[in-house]
């Protein structure tokens, strides 16, 4: 039986947005129900989202009771829910006071954030925790060589057209 892909550690969510969303293709989503069962998918989409000069960002406005997980250090979620129909999940990354994200936007066999949080039994309790596993849902290394591709982001038409335009949504395949 393989040896499972160590964990990703707080300190990889420090960084930068634009630098951790591109490193998250290719990585894993590890889910631990609570029966016990684990579930694993692999991210296939992401996007970055910059602070408070990014129309897009949802602390664009500043700081409420809503987006305060993404005032914190990296290494969090902020899960939301869009629409009140489906939960989306994010890593909060960066310095604390300097509010960012990720969005993980799709893994393998789901393509959309709605459909991957249903699959992993993922909602609102989970903002604010940890990423290291201790909530039952971690980050786990990349596997294999992927190629990765930048494009405009989705489903932001309120954004400013510049900030549409940012090629800040990261897609992969595997190399």
């Amino acid at each position: 039986m393989p040896t499972p892909p160590p964990p990703l550690g707080q300190d990889f969510f420090t960084r930068d947005a634009l630098e951790v969303a591109p490193a998250l293709v290719g990585c894993r989503l590890v889910r631990t129900l609570p029966d016990g069962e684990t579930r694993a998918l692999t991210i296939t989409e992401t996007e970055a989202y910059c602070g408070e000069s990014d129309s897009a960002c949802h602390a664009h406005r500043g700081r409420t009771r809503r987006n305060a997980p993404l005032y914190e250090r990296g290494g969090i979620f902020y899960v939301y829910l869009c629409y009140g129909i489906h939960w989306l999940l994010n890593a909060v990354t960066g310095a604390e006071g300097a509010p960012q994200g990720v969005l993980i936007r799709a893994c393998e066999g789901y393509p959309g954030p709605g459909r991957l949080t249903k699959a992993l039994g993922i909602g609102g309790e989970l903002t604010g925790l940890p990423v290291d596993g201790c909530a039952g849902l971690r980050f786990a290394a990349r596997d294999g060589e992927w190629e990765i591709t930048a494009a405009p982001r989705v489903g932001i038409a309120y954004a400013e057209p510049e900030d549409r335009a940012r090629p800040w949504r990261f897609i992969g395949r595997r190399a």
